[in-house]
């Protein structure tokens, strides 16, 4: 069934493929109104080809493209290596970073064209479905937004084509490939089809931007990564704004197969599923930041943003990017990155990304206070005290325990 509350203008989320060419003219036959197809850039490439063309004869009255890459590094990916944000210790958050921008661009073109609705072409059983519509609800609340995957009476891909057939829909209907997949600036992520058995190795041929470790350079390659305020200013003495750092980071960590990992991953809907990313820039990004980290941070504040990290990447994951609590954890984290400049030296070799030195010009790390060798700064016999005091709890815990 349809929404009850009438639509004029609808703004959809349009990548070109079988659904949501569907979509376009499914919600123009239903709802009978006009449909604006929207397109973001977020580095998809070839993806990109043909679209404007293939959106006007689906149906769409107007077919936005706009390149969104250099807000997506700068405003998305970069506030999340910031912030060290990994899900579940393991995933980087390509794809859950990009679907806040998205919502935010088609909020801004549906203001632009007086819309009034928005819809995507996320199923019912994933991520994107919440983090499109938060993004919608906390932009536009008074925008109706469309799900058709959870309102339309198809069942499948084989019902999609047949309706694609009906409707003269210029959407090659080629074999089914063994598995999904969604590529942006920040990484390719490979789902569903021949990897749901969770015991099954990815093909090697799945792999776009990785080569593979046994095939990449006999010989390490060195980068040094400069940072400033905690985002990446240059690479290997060249300076880069975020989108060139990407770009670059990119390249040179494929080369050497840095970046893939293959998960069982906790979606928010309560279903595990199974998927194979490659985030090579931006794996070179997290580790050589998280090492500036520890030069640059005082203990206790360092150890409190570690425990904010999970929380942040939580966020993310479950579709808050403009949620009020974000706002508050995003605070605390730019607060922490105040004195996170300087270098890291990392050394990419088969798979890996090391990293093998850092230097700060307001860095925390004293070796005269570090040393074993004779020292002034520091009063070995001062410890015993500290000890006693610290260790006073356990110690009378364990005395009453005894009587």
């Amino acid at each position: 069934m349809a929404q009850s509350k009438p639509v004029k203008k609808i703004v959809l989320a349009y990548s070109g493929g079988l659904d949501t060419s569907v979509i376009l003219t499914w919600l123009k036959d239903t709802y009978g109104c006009e449909v604006i197809a929207f397109t973001a850039d977020v580095g998809q490439k070839e993806e990109l080809s043909g679209l404007e063309e293939k959106g006007i004869k689906t149906g769409a009255s107007k077919v936005y493209i706009q390149d969104l890459r250099l807000e997506f590094a700068r405003d998305f990916i970069f506030p999340a290596i910031q912030g060290n944000a990994l899900y579940e210790m393991r995933y980087l958050l390509g794809t859950s970073l990009a679907r806040p921008l998205i919502a935010k661009a088609m909020v801004e073109v549906a203001e632009k064209e007086g819309a009034d609705a928005f819809a995507h072409g996320a199923t019912g059983k994933g991520n994107d479905q919440v983090r499109f519509e938060l993004g919608v609800k906390s932009l536009a609340p008074e925008k109706t937004i469309i799900a058709p995957w959870r309102i339309w009476n198809f069942g499948g891909r084989s019902d999609l084509i047949e309706y694609a057939k009906s409707k003269g829909i210029p959407v090659p209907v080629t074999a089914e490939k063994p598995y999904s997949m969604d590529r942006n600036l920040m990484h390719i992520s490979y789902e569903g089809g021949i990897l749901e058995d969770p015991y099954r190795e990815p093909n090697e041929n799945m792999f776009l931007l990785t080569t593979s470790p046994e095939k990449a350079p006999d010989s390490p390659e060195y980068l040094e990564i400069d940072f400033q305020e905690g985002n990446c200013v240059a690479v290997n003495g060249k300076k880069l704004n975020p989108l060139e750092v990407m770009e670059t980071l990119n390249t040179v960590a494929g080369k050497h197969g840095v970046g893939r990992v293959d998960i069982v991953e906790n979606r928010l809907v309560g279903i595990k599923s199974r998927g194979v990313y490659e985030t090579p820039g931006g794996t070179i990004l997290f580790i050589a930041h998280r090492d500036l980290e520890s030069i640059t941070i005082d203990r206790d504040t360092q150890h409190h943003k570690d425990k904010l990290s999970i929380e942040f990447a939580e966020l993310i994951y479950n579709g808050h990017w403009f949620s009020s609590r974000m706002k508050a954890v995003r605070a605390f984290i730019t607060e922490t990155q105040r004195y996170v400049t300087g270098t890291v030296k990392v050394k990419l070799y088969k798979g890996t990304c090391s990293v093998v030195g850092r230097k700060s010009s307001v860095s925390l790390y004293n070796p005269e206070m570090a040393t074993f060798e004779k020292e002034e700064l520091y009063n070995q016999k001062d410890a015993e005290g500290f000890i006693n005091i610290y260790g006073l709890p356990a110690q009378e815990t364990a005395r009453l325990r005894k009587k």
